[in-house]
């Protein structure tokens, strides 16, 4: 037998789950397990993708009847995956038994050859997006969950303010006002690592 599932809308298997037949919800993990993942691994470390995901999708199964029947499943579905990344960067801080510490030895080394402007001009390409990517990530976990999470979605993922506020289930000037006191708080930070 042809498994039809994949013909019918996100709207009738939504529906058809809510009635009752619960295994049909396994057609809207197939359609956006891959979706939830790529939105996953942008937010959260590697090693905890996974969990969050079935995270996610648990979300999601109990959260089905909310869903308004309007074909933007995949939307609301995004907006669960960037609040669980959201959580998830919330239990993390709030279980830090000691701040994190300044910048390895190796980082110190690296920003004062940037700034000194005698770099090593050898440095490789990857090399130094890796070093930069290190860098502002210590620098996002010196910030709150939400100032975190609103920074990412609008200056890393390039999403407007009304897009990360959807997403996030906050207010558009919410979001604008996070974002922006994020980036002069990491500006600050960066500028008074240097100093030191």
């Amino acid at each position: 037998m042809v498994n039809e599932s994949h013909k019918l809308s996100d709207a009738e298997i939504i529906r058809r789950v809510i009635e009752g037949d619960v295994n049909a919800f396994e057609d809207l993990l197939k359609r956006y397990e891959q979706h939830v993942l790529n939105i996953l691994k942008k937010h959260i470390p590697h090693i905890q993708i996974e969990e969050t995901a079935q995270e996610v999708f648990f979300r999601a199964y109990q959260g089905l009847p909310t869903v308004k029947q309007t074909g933007r499943f995949k939307q609301w579905i995004s907006a669960v995956a960037i609040r669980a990344c959201y959580d998830f960067w919330r239990r993390q801080y709030r279980s830090r038994e000691i701040p994190m510490s300044d910048l390895t030895e190796r980082h110190r080394r690296w920003l004062e050859d940037v700034i000194s402007d005698q770099s090593d001009r050898s440095f490789h390409e990857s090399r130094l997006q890796k070093e930069a990517f290190e860098l502002l990530d210590w620098a996002l976990g010196k910030l709150s969950a939400e100032d975190r999470m609103a920074f990412e979605l609008v200056y890393l993922e390039g999403l407007s303010g009304r897009e990360a506020a959807d997403l996030l289930g906050w207010s558009v000037v919410n979001v604008k006002v996070r974002s922006h006191r994020c980036r002069k708080k990491i500006k600050k930070l960066i500028s008074e690592f240097m100093a030191a």
